[in-house]
Order: C-alpha cells, then structure tokens, then sequence
C-alpha cells in the first residue's frame, strides 16, 4: 500500500465531520458516500502530505487514492496531488487526469482538473493547445467540458484561438454542461478581454444559456 495515500486517507478519517457528509452527497448527487471534510480541508491535508514528494510520488499515491476510494474526499484528494505546487507542469500526469476526467463523470471533478489542465497549457503549451482540441471533438461530454474550461482564470495568457476552436467544436451541442462551461469560459475571459468575448459572441450561433452566461459582465453588449 502506498505510504502517502495511506497517510493522506488517514488524516482525512480524523478530520471528518459525519454531520456534514449526508448533505454534501445530497447536494452533489453523489452515489459514493462522503466522510464530511470540507473542499479546503481536504487541499489542506492532500498538499501538506505532498509537500518534499517528488512528481512521481504524487502520482502513485494520486492512482492509489482514486482507485481504491470509498468515500468522495479521497478522490478529491487524489485531484489534489497533481496541483502545480506537488507536481508542477508534470506532463506525465496528464493520461492520470483524463482518466479521473472520464472515469469521474460529474462536474465537480472535471471542473477542478480542468485547472490542472490550465496548469500544464502554461508549461507546455504546444502539445496541451493540440491535445485540447482533440478533446473538444470527443465522445464524452466531461472530456469537451474539460478543454472548454482549461483556460479559466488565464486572463492576458489566454490563447484565443484555442478558446475559439474548442467552443466552435462545441456551440451546437445541447447538454446543458456543455453550454454552461461555454458561458463561463467566455464570461471568465470578458473580465480581461470584453470586446473580444461580445466580437466572438456576435460572430457566433451559441445558445442562449451560453450568450447570457457569457456577456453577464458586459452591460453595453
């Protein structure tokens, strides 16, 4: 059994709260039970127990965690360990993150990769650029979510065309989780860019969801 996913289960058992587990499985329509530990609590406890481990560590003990999960914060915690400050711009990480994305099937892990997705775009920006477009023409749903979302909180950084590419591959798509993440990606990036972000809504047939999430900060659009 891997040392570090051991102890990271352990510390997770200790910090539970059983009070606050029925209402966190309610609300994220979970079919895995909650220990009750709350999402920064479980950072807290996935990155001190990572801290001085290498990339590969991290990884181990990330594949274990998901794996043999019984309760959801494990798997949270496994997401965790591949944050940039335990494995930072770990391209080897990313066959792990595509399975979680797959395997987890629901918003709250694809959401939260997403960023890990974001972070390896920055260290390797050809090879992530090309990757994400291959996933915003895949089959499953969270995969496209994940490519329409990895750009969040990028700001200046934001390769526009990338942007463009992976919501053209998705503007007709009528999952709600689709078109929600279109909104918010463009929304995210209208903080920084407004002009762009009503240009491309103007030049595009999106859904109304996505137009009104994406020009929510931009009253004269």
């Amino acid at each position: 059994m891997n040392e570090l996913a051991q102890g990271i289960r352990a510390r997770l058992r200790d910090a539970a709260d059983p009070a606050l587990a029925p209402g966190q499985q309610a609300y994220m329509k979970s079919a895995m039970p909650f220990l009750g530990v709350t999402v920064p609590e479980v950072r807290r406890i996935a990155t001190a127990a990572a801290r001085g481990r290498s990339a590969a560590e991290t990884r181990a003990a990330a594949a274990e965690l998901w794996d043999a999960a019984t309760h959801r914060e494990e798997r949270y915690a496994a997401m965790m360990l591949l944050a940039p400050s335990t494995a930072a711009g770990d391209l080897e990480a990313l066959p792990l993150i595509e399975r979680f994305v797959r395997e987890g099937a629901w918003w709250d892990f694809t959401d939260d990769l997403a960023h890990r997705l974001g972070e390896l775009l920055d260290a390797h920006p050809q090879p992530l650029a090309s990757r994400m477009r291959a996933w915003s023409t895949d089959a499953d749903l969270w995969i496209r979510r994940a490519a329409i979302l990895c750009q969040l909180q990028h700001a200046a950084r934001t390769d526009l065309e990338l942007l463009a590419d992976v919501v053209d591959a998705n503007a007709g798509d009528p999952e709600f989780f689709i078109r929600k993440a279109i909104g918010w990606a463009l929304r995210d990036l209208a903080r920084t860019r407004p002009e762009w972000v009503a240009g491309f809504v103007r030049g595009r047939e999106l859904s109304p969801l996505s137009i009104r999430e994406a020009l929510k900060h931009i009253p004269s659009a």
